[in-house]
């Protein structure tokens, strides 16, 4: 029988395998042939393939790969390696996989190309990488100055429409826009805990044992509140436990979870989402 860990690895690289080609979809079958332009890395690639008629591939490349050694500084080398892949899948497909257009309607254009490249985004962070670096640089500013992940991701994309409107033409950049909404919509119904950082609680009869493992191994600080019991499936439990609550960034919760599981497969938990975080350590770079 494969091993959990095994598994796991199969899921992701399906995951990772299927957010490359949906975004390859999105690209090569709506934005592309009609040259509308997206946000975040790829949409800065587009604008510039726009204005300087370098071919997309080679940007998709040469701007991404700071990012991805920014990642493994920031998140892990795993996260890292994936990203690295799919990024490479991604420009190698762009660059010798020949679409058909699929429509010639603007509107259809701009929902369904952020759709795929929406859907690209999320299924490669479901299985624990990126196809595109904003995210990682988002969590890079974030660290280091009062912007949330998520106001940094804004303004990124406010200055890039503003620089359509200017090097290309306001009805490009409005569409743009809508591209943009359309991905990032894809992308929150796509991840769990999509919001910039995730409280996850856990019940376990094994809580010593992850609480050893999310301060040496993640590199994240808990706290552990006393349980007095309760009803669950093994019925009425009186006796106390320890619950576990930890904070952390939505590119570092599935690895959490992969852990939580290897240590105990009937844990509880619980993810909520947080629009923000403070102090602690969740802004600390966690343990490689």
């Amino acid at each position: 029988m494969p091993t959990k860990q095994f598994k796991n690895s199969i899921k992701s690289l399906l995951y990772l395998a299927a957010g490359v080609a949906s975004a390859t979809l999105g690209l090569k079958g709506f934005l592309l042939p009609n040259h509308f332009l997206d946000g975040g890395i790829t949409g800065i690639s587009l604008l510039l393939t726009r204005v300087t008629d370098i071919d997309l591939s080679i940007l998709l490349f040469a701007i991404n790969l700071p990012f991805i050694f920014m990642g493994a500084r920031q998140v892990s080398r795993a996260f890292a390696i994936k990203t690295g892949a799919c990024i490479l899948a991604l420009v190698l497909l762009v660059h010798f996989v020949n679409l058909p257009t699929l429509t010639k309607d603007p509107l259809l254009i701009a929902v369904f190309g952020g759709f795929f490249i929406g859907a690209g985004i999320g299924l490669s962070m479901r299985g624990g990488g990126v196809v595109d670096g904003t995210e990682v640089l988002a969590v890079y500013v974030s660290r280091g100055s009062a912007l949330s992940v998520g106001d940094f991701i804004g303004l990124f994309n406010v200055v890039l429409f503003l620089a359509s409107a200017l090097l290309v033409n306001l009805e490009v950049a409005l569409y743009s826009m809508l591209t943009y909404l359309s991905a990032s919509k894809t992308v929150d119904f796509l991840v769990t805990g999509i919001e910039e950082y995730i409280a996850v609680t856990i019940i376990s009869k094994k809580s010593e044992e992850i609480h050893s493992m999310i301060v040496s191994q993640l590199g994240r600080g808990v706290t552990v509140y006393s349980g007095e019991g309760g009803y669950g499936k093994h019925g009425l439990v009186k006796d106390s436990q320890k619950i576990l609550y930890c904070v952390v960034t939505r590119l570092e919760v599935q690895k959490m979870l992969t852990e939580i599981e290897k240590l105990d497969e009937d844990a509880f938990v619980i993810q909520t989402p947080v629009a923000d975080a403070r102090g602690g350590m969740i802004k600390k770079r966690p343990l490689q």
